[in-house]
């Protein structure tokens, strides 16, 4: 992959230079690669990527939890169904319960029809998984997807029936795509980023692990640390944190470099 670094706000008084970091897929490279990277697209056509904290279940690991089975009991009798885009029929319908979910979830016309249309006409949707419920035969809730054989499922966008609230229809949709691809013997799946108290809910899977800038963390101790340490005023890299490196690395620096997943040769 090639790497771009975009300058953000400096903060010359305490020596930090922040920058966006960005991936440009080569070749010989397929977004699994750069997920695994700790890499998500910032481009619906998937050719470019950006750095950033996210979370994603070792699949191999996983084992539904009481919580887990808690969910998914809340969920009978509400059918799941694995389709291909190109098998998907995107309907004046469906078109406005996305749209109509977004304006109450996000706010109106973030997501506009444009938008929307954008989304589901891209190569980041490969398949979406569709939730019906089976006594009524209604359709309740859609989660876009994209897949790539056995290495990765990326849990992109959920759109769903609010009124389902009582029973936890969101959290159903992806504990059930969590079970789903475990038994397909996916790799991983990905679920996006987790910068705040609120996206933590993403982490209640045995196998969750979080991407801290440097290597794959299955520590969620050390996620909550750096959730929390975002709150305060801060004169550091998270690297130069001396409470940092001694909670979750034993204080060594080698132990830290030795974790990077990262090796760039300067041509």
């Amino acid at each position: 992959m090639k790497l771009l670094f975009s300058e953000q706000n400096s903060d010359y008084e305490h020596y930090q230079f922040p920058y966006a970091i960005w991936a440009v897929p080569e070749k010989d490279e397929t977004p699994a690669d750069i997920f695994d990277a700790g890499f998500l697209p910032s481009s619906r056509n998937l050719d470019r990527f950006y750095l950033c904290r996210q979370v994603r279940v070792n699949l191999a690991k996983f084992k539904p939890s009481s919580e887990n089975r808690r969910i998914i009991r809340k969920g009978k009798g509400i059918g799941i169904e694995l389709v291909p885009r190109e098998k998907y029929e995107y309907t004046l319908e469906r078109r406005e319960f996305f749209k109509n979910y977004a304006d109450i979830k996000f706010g109106k016309d973030m997501m506009t029809f444009e938008r929307l249309d954008a989304l589901f006409g891209a190569p980041i949707i490969s398949h979406l998984l569709v939730f019906t419920d089976l006594e009524t035969g209604k359709e309740v809730g859609t989660a876009t997807l994209y897949l790539e054989g056995k290495s990765l499922a990326f849990y992109y966008y959920a759109f769903y029936d609010l009124n389902y609230y009582a029973r936890n229809l969101g959290m159903f949709m992806m504990t059930s795509a969590v079970e789903l691809f475990a038994e397909r013997g996916v790799k991983h799946l990905y679920l996006g980023t987790c910068y705040s108290q609120t996206a933590l809910y993403k982490t209640q899977f045995e196998g969750a692990q979080f991407f801290n800038g440097f290597t794959w963390s299955d520590d969620m101790d050390e996620l909550k640390f750096i959730i929390k340490r975002d709150k305060k005023e801060l004169t550091q890299h998270l690297l130069e944190t001396d409470e940092y490196r001694e909670k979750f690395y034993s204080g060594d620096r080698e132990k830290i470099t030795n974790a990077s997943a990262f090796q760039i040769r300067i041509k």
